[in-house]
């Protein structure tokens, strides 16, 4: 199982790093203050909200096939795929808001802070799973 866990951990790294190494090399950090919302605008700054709600349900929803009668291996096989379903929507929300509309990096840095956190951590996958050690 733990090598399990090693190879989600690196699927997550290796989606952070390719959103960060955009960030960097694309973002201009210098304005990342300077937000002016107006009419024509508004539709993304709800981009966060709708990644952060959607991510979120599709991970519950994944999560709602595992069976009290399924293999640890095949829970986590869904837990896992689960994880990939979330941070992928996350990261498609962190691309859309650099490449559409740059003025709002703020967001986009702040869902990759959420992705940051999001890291596959054994203190909350065996519970979760109901998976014992």
């Amino acid at each position: 199982m733990n090598q399990k866990i090693k190879t989600l951990k690196i699927i997550h790294l290796a989606l952070v790093a390719g959103v960060t190494l955009a960030y960097f090399l694309i973002g201009d950090f210098k304005n990342i203050l300077n937000l002016e919302i107006d009419d024509s605008s508004l539709i993304y700054s709800f981009i966060p909200a709708v990644a952060y709600v959607l991510s979120n349900f599709i991970f519950k929803k994944v999560l709602k096939n595992i069976k009290k009668d399924t293999s640890d291996d095949e829970k986590f096989m869904i837990y896992q795929n689960a994880s990939i379903y979330k941070w992928a929507v996350l990261e498609v929300a962190c691309f859309s808001i650099l490449f559409l509309k740059p003025d709002f990096i703020l967001f986009g840095v702040i869902l990759l802070f959420y992705m940051i956190l999001l890291a596959p951590k054994e203190e909350k996958i065996f519970p979760l799973l109901e998976i014992r050690k």
